[in-house]
């Protein structure tokens, strides 16, 4: 076995099953689980015909590259969505098909680390845990950008040591961010940019959130679109990652697709004919279909939009909270002082453990505590007193989830 599997920590979502073993929520409150970013919006339905009709492609080999239909989707999507001329997103040598944005995002260190140069990986803190994983098993050093409350949870690339900067062989940004929703702008792509040309490292920009934004007339703006705008057409060690589960609610169809520097998403598609992950030629089809669509993401857009304005106004009166700019989670810091259901002193503050646990436990409201995300570095926790809320539920469950969370906060208030 790999000698570094021994560095992984245990996911969140074990951490948060041993959190609430044992536990028995009252039974006369139904179960609203709000802990995880699984869409529960219904799928569009032109997608499962899609994938009824081309059934009979389960029947043939799907080629790695993807067909030429699919990529030529994808390649307008991007066109159209982030302002770039058709003539610059080249579908034969700029974009890949990926069975979701996990496994790519974890493969793609997997191809681009070089395990032998001491290699570091950046990556913001708190982060989705495929990040970490993936530097660690491709022997990197993973360095950690804390985002917290007074940086509007953005990462602060300035912090970061030269010496790291030397280091580093790939970063991993988020926008919008998870859990934050923060949106990183075209002047954060831009300094991040000229640093990847300065010391010659590859970024990876997980956009997986980015059309679930708040104004329709401000999406969040893409790596590459900013790269083009700033005169590199040619997205040299830029790669974006996308996918359909978040904007099309399809989680299930494991649909996305890489895109940006030709260079290395060539040595990244010799990888992945080696790793046997292509997409089965049905699921290319209803990508297809979903890709050339806009109008079911209008509409997803509204409904979170409707779910966080509910969510929001009940909440307010007891915590102070804001609608992110982008994405479906809440990222509540926890309203200080409460008094601490395990503090027999009447000690002050509550752990974003104990929150998770007491909620779940009085409430049968289930959420992920921040300190799940992060990790300790700097001498600082950014998880550390938060907990991530996915409105991902249907509005009656939100609504009903944020009353809940409200009369358990009045609970323990001083």
């Amino acid at each position: 076995m790999t000698p570094n599997l021994k560095n992984l920590h245990p996911y969140p979502f074990e951490k948060l099953a041993q959190l609430k073993h044992g536990i028995v929520p009252p039974v006369n409150k139904s179960p609203i689980v709000l802990s995880i970013g699984e869409p529960t919006h219904n799928t569009p339905h032109f997608i499962a015909e899609a994938l009824l009709t081309h059934l009979h492609g389960l029947s043939n080999y799907p080629t790695t590259k993807g067909i030429p239909e699919l990529r030529r989707a994808i390649a307008d999507w991007i066109s159209n969505r982030f302002q770039i001329p058709a003539d610059f997103i080249n579908p034969e040598t700029q974009i890949l098909p990926v069975s979701g944005t996990r496994e790519a995002l974890f493969s793609f260190a997997q191809c681009v680390i070089d395990p032998t140069t001491n290699p570091v990986v950046i990556m913001p803190n708190p982060f989705y845990q495929i990040y970490e994983g993936a530097a660690l098993l491709a022997g990197a050093e993973p360095y950690f950008l804390n985002t917290v409350d007074k940086s509007n949870y953005l990462p602060d690339f300035d912090t970061v040591p030269e010496a790291v900067w030397q280091r580093c062989q790939l970063i991993y940004i988020c926008s919008p961010g998870n859990p934050s929703g923060a949106v990183l702008s075209q002047a954060d792509h831009e300094k991040l940019i000229k640093l990847a040309e300065k010391h010659d490292f590859v970024i990876a920009s997980d956009e997986c959130y980015t059309e679930l934004y708040d104004d329709e007339n401000t999406p969040p703006v893409g790596l590459l679109q900013t790269a083009y705008n700033m005169g590199n057409s040619a997205f040299k060690r830029c790669i974006v990652f996308h996918s359909l589960s978040k904007r099309s609610n399809a989680p299930g169809l494991r649909s996305g697709f890489v895109a940006g520097d030709a260079d290395i998403l060539n040595q990244y598609f010799q990888y992945r004919t080696y790793q046997g992950c292509a997409m089965p030629l049905p699921t290319q089809h209803a990508s297809i279909k979903a890709w050339q669509d806009e109008l079911h993401v209008v509409e997803n857009r509204r409904l979170y939009r409707e779910k966080f304005a509910a969510f929001i106004a009940i909440l307010a009166e007891v915590c102070t909270l804001q609608k992110p700019p982008a994405g479906f989670y809440v990222w509540l810091k926890i309203p200080q002082p409460l008094a601490s259901p395990f503090d027999k002193g009447g000690l002050r503050g509550i752990s974003d453990t104990d929150f998770a646990q007491q909620l779940f436990a009085k409430e049968n409201v289930t959420v992920l505590p921040g300190s799940f995300l992060s990790r300790e570095f700097a001498g600082l926790n950014p998880g550390v007193n938060h907990v991530r809320i996915a409105l991902v539920a249907p509005l009656d469950d939100c609504i009903a989830a944020a009353h809940r969370i409200k009369n358990f906060i009045n609970t323990f208030i001083e």
